[in-house]
């Protein structure tokens, strides 16, 4: 089941989803827009991204001006927002306003996990050159309810507590590869 905008608020006063700044004009009818942070970071372009190593990412900020993102290159954003919840399994989306200016705003992980902490690292790319300003409402996050979970079972893994843009890390499972 979605929450929807009072159930939300709900969890928010019972402590069961923390988001950080919370700002009620920021809640929809069944989701709460994520606002983009300053930082973006790009793959570093003389490498071809080797998923068994640590890629070579470019960090930089947004100016007050605004950036402009152009098609074909894959830019790592953030949330302002640091989210969290032990008791529903968040997902994240673009708003459709944001659609329509042909930005996406993740490329296949808008999934979280129960027990994920942190800033949401976006995958964005654009259809056509756009630019994009720090603190503009790029995505929403929505809630589903789940059985209940063991605290144990909660998402600990490597994306936990993230505070900026993140590089992918799959090459940490390498020892589970068949090579």
């Amino acid at each position: 089941m979605l929450l929807t905008k009072d159930a939300i608020q709900q969890a928010v006063a019972d402590g069961d989803i923390d988001i950080t700044p919370f700002n009620a004009e920021q809640l929809n009818p069944n989701s709460y827009d994520l606002r983009l942070s300053s930082h973006l970071a790009t793959y570093a372009e003389d490498q071809t991204l080797d998923a068994a190593k640590a890629p070579s990412v470019i960090r930089f900020h947004i100016p007050k001006e605004g950036t402009v993102l152009r098609p074909g290159k894959l830019y790592l954003g953030a949330t302002e927002e640091l989210t969290y919840t032990g008791k529903y399994v968040p997902g994240i989306e673009g708003r459709s306003s944001v659609g329509r200016l042909g930005i996406n705003v993740h490329a296949t992980a808008g999934f979280g996990d129960v027990g994920f902490c942190g800033t949401w690292t976006l995958e964005i790319s654009v259809v056509e050159p756009v630019r994009v300003y720090a603190g503009m409402r790029l995505c929403q996050i929505y809630w589903t309810t789940c059985t209940p979970i063991e605290y144990a079972d909660m998402y600990s893994g490597k994306y936990r507590d993230q505070v900026m843009p993140q590089p992918s890390s799959i090459f940490r499972e390498r020892k589970e590869w068949h090579t």
